[in-house]
């Protein structure tokens, strides 16, 4: 551990106080929010909290501000300030304008944000990425697991919708899969699954959102795409898919894939729901007109 132990002597039994040595380093884990399980390093000497492009850490969800609060490291210290926020930041439940935090200290931002700071050393780092991605990760693929999804594309929905910004969705399953199964047995299904969803990674862009929805079914959230980027997105993992080679026991396996795109701003889509539906709608349109094949929602 990296902790060393203090104890206080003023007439009562001593107790450990946790004190950071030079080797821990502040942090913020979010606890609640669209972020969930994230864990940012507070290296900067002036970290910004908030919705904006310039926030250092970015929170999306409902009643964030641009720029709603920072967090100012001062030589051990680390000092929270509310940034003239429209919701203002709160720290042991009470509505604050600057505040020394101490380990452990909970702040919520915007309507159900919360950071918890704290100091970590290099074993608690591990241990909390290790846990943050068995939660919100497939196990087989790898990539984000259909809770995250749920909960990504419903604030990703929301923020896009009430800033009339472009958002996509792009929805895909594995042509004949079943066909797959049935020929080569379920271990060559998980291979290519496996195999398919690895190859895909490599062409998502760093800002867009993998996740495994189903079986074989899969998502990508592509923020800032209209449709047209979303149709090239779609179609670059399809071409992706198809020339990829999978081999299981020496026995070479020919994968397609069908994907139907959605994408707003689009007065006909309200609602996360209606969001995913449509995509769904455009996936089951390539379904039956040949599958292999990229089809839009109209």
């Amino acid at each position: 551990m990296t902790w060393d132990d203090v104890t206080r002597v003023e007439g009562k039994p001593p107790s450990p106080v946790r004190v950071p040595t030079k080797r821990d380093c502040a942090c913020l884990i979010v606890l609640a929010g669209s972020a969930m399980g994230e864990m940012y390093k507070l290296t900067r000497e002036r970290t910004v909290i908030g919705r904006g492009q310039k926030a250092q850490v970015r929170m999306i969800d409902d009643g964030v501000s641009r720029e709603h609060c920072e967090i100012v490291m001062e030589g051990d210290k680390a000092v929270l300030h509310d940034l003239g926020s429209t919701n203002g930041t709160f720290c042991r439940g009470t509505r604050i304008e600057s505040q020394e935090l101490e380990d452990g200290d909970k702040i919520l931002v915007g309507s159900g944000t919360v950071l918890k700071f704290t100091f970590h050393d290099n074993l608690d780092e591990t241990f909390q990425r290790q846990m943050y991605e068995s939660a919100l990760r497939d196990d087989l693929t790898k990539i984000f697991n259909k809770k995250y999804f749920t909960d990504r594309v419903e604030s990703e929905f929301a923020y896009s919708f009430r800033q009339k910004t472009p958002l996509a969705l792009v929805t895909f399953d594995v042509d004949h899969f079943k066909e797959v199964n049935d020929t080569y047995g379920h271990p060559a299904g998980d291979y290519i699954l496996a195999e398919m969803a690895a190859a895909v990674q490599g062409v998502v862009r760093v800002e867009d959102v993998f996740a495994r929805v189903g079986g074989e079914e899969f998502s990508i959230i592509c923020r800032g795409a209209d449709i047209a980027q979303g149709r090239i997105i779609a179609e670059r993992l399809r071409q992706t898919v198809s020339s990829h080679s999978y081999v299981f026991v020496e026995k070479k396996i020919l994968v397609t894939v069908s994907a139907g795109v959605a994408a707003i701003p689009d007065p006909r889509i309200v609602d996360a729901q209606g969001f995913v539906a449509a995509a769904d709608h455009a996936l089951y349109e390539a379904k039956r007109t040949g599958r292999d094949r990229v089809c839009l929602w109209r």
